[in-house]
């Protein structure tokens, strides 16, 4: 017999149907007359399916009456509709096949678990209803992210994790390797020698797919890479991963006007998603998590985002009359109290902020004519701050070596970058989305840690 999903049980309402179903057991109560009820949930939606198990099951006394949280078992029966308000239909069962047990020490049982304590059990927080809300929710989100690109004509491509080359220019890496850490080969002079090692020269994990990205849009229009990255910041903070996911679109004959409206876009399509496909997992992170969520997204969506300077933004937080923790500064970066002010408080909406100083930015971004400032935007949402990063690329030669110069980079380690300059060079321009921070937005979550399976921090690298 065909097993069923549980949603689609709710969706279809099958009634007097004989049908098979399968999950772990959330609950069991033993009423009189000599049934019991079994709620089951097989994390394909938020409900419970309501099994009625009655004593003259051959095994009721034996498996069926103790069946504890957390058990998994098969269930054979026929959908019949509920007597109860909560449930339109539930399953009469004709067998229950225990697959697995579950003893009393389960760390589930029917109560609420803080988050904290719930990442120290990552291999079992999915079966909660929060975590199993997010993982729908970041799902939706995944399957969109490739809806709203493929819909619009780009390719998907898949570029290296491991790397010789540092995007950002930050060296805060990951190292690879294969060489014996005890006992390095060492050249000459006493440093490790990489033509040793696998690859030939120094490698690392990849903090971005951009400039691999770029020779594919220099090639065939538009693309966007989505996979993962890493950063060796030791941040320990709510917002920061060393392992996440990067949604990373690059387009040839672009410029940052047209970047802007893809982000936003792009954003509005996502969440769009989310409030479509997953309302039933929206209301119960609104109600447990974070008041208000359902609304602000529908807010996000609803309305065009504003669009202001990076100087805009310096001048309307200097003469906010607001006590900053970190003093608003032309030159200096806005921090997430200045993102959330503008857009929680000054604006009440998203704002794409643009052109911010050279000074603190990456050398790939286009220069402006002032020589103080490039082509680039960030996306600013409420609660979250920044959420994109992107810019024109910068596509004029001499300006571009002068940037990397400018910034202590070698443009040899990066010749392919340069020719990509030299050989058919023209306007294009793309942004990078942290897919993590895209899930906090749409969840509610207070804490990056909590809205991907496995978080990777300082010092945790466990499961």
């Amino acid at each position: 017999m065909q097993i069923h999903r549980i949603r689609q049980l709710f969706e279809q309402s099958p009634v007097d149907q004989r049908i098979a179903v399968c999950g772990w057991v959330r609950t069991r109560r033993d009423a009189k007359g000599g049934f019991s009820f079994i709620e089951l949930n097989d994390g394909s939606c938020l409900k419970n399916l309501q099994v009625i198990a009655d004593e003259k099951l051959p095994n009721y006394e034996s498996e069926v009456k103790k069946l504890g949280t957390g058990a998994s078992v098969r269930i054979e029966g026929t959908v019949v509709q509920s007597q109860g308000k909560e449930q339109a239909i539930e399953v009469r069962a004709e067998s229950v096949q225990v697959y697995g047990g579950s003893p009393e020490d389960y760390p589930l049982q029917k109560k609420r678990h803080g988050f904290d304590y719930l990442r120290t059990i990552a291999h079992l927080r999915p079966r909660t209803n929060t975590f199993g809300a997010v993982t729908r929710i970041r799902h939706t989100l995944a399957m969109a992210v490739h809806d709203f690109f493929r819909a619009r004509g780009f390719f998907y491509v898949h570029t290296p994790i491991i790397t010789a080359l540092d995007c950002e220019g930050a060296g805060e890496m990951f190292q690879v390797t294969t060489l014996d850490l005890d006992k390095p080969p060492r050249t000459p002079e006493g440093k490790i020698d990489y033509e040793r090692d696998f690859f030939g020269k120094r490698t690392a994990l990849t903090v971005s797919g951009q400039l691999e990205g770029e020779i594919y849009a220099m090639a065939l229009g538009n693309i966007y890479t989505f996979g993962p990255t890493f950063r060796a910041e030791n941040s320990n903070t709510t917002r920061h991963l060393a392992e996440f996911w990067m949604i990373e679109p690059e387009m040839a004959f672009a410029d940052l006007e047209h970047n802007a409206y893809i982000a936003e876009e792009f954003l509005k399509h996502v969440i769009r998603a989310v409030l479509e496909s997953c309302g039933e997992d929206l209301n119960l992170l609104d109600q447990f998590v974070q008041k208000g969520l359902k609304a602000s997204l529908e807010h996000i969506v609803a309305a065009p985002f504003a669009r202001m300077t990076y100087t805009e933004a310096i001048d309307v937080l200097q003469k906010s009359g607001q006590t900053f923790e970190f003093k608003p500064e032309w030159g200096q970066s806005l921090q997430t109290e200045h993102e959330r002010y503008l857009t929680e408080v000054h604006l009440k909406k998203p704002v794409i902020l643009t052109d911010y100083p050279k000074d603190f930015t990456a050398f790939y971004m286009r220069l402006n004519d002032d020589g103080k400032t490039v082509r680039n935007m960030d996306v600013l949402v409420p609660q979250i701050g920044e959420i994109i990063g992107g810019s024109q690329r910068e596509e004029r030669y001499d300006v571009l070596l002068r940037r990397m110069q400018e910034g202590g980079l070698n443009p040899e380690d990066y010749a392919f970058y340069v020719d990509l300059r030299k050989y058919g060079t023209a306007p294009h321009a793309g942004f990078g989305l942290g897919f993590e921070r895209l899930v906090l937005l749409c969840t509610g979550m207070g804490n990056i840690r909590d809205v991907i399976p496995f978080p990777r921090t300082p010092g945790h690298a466990d499961f």
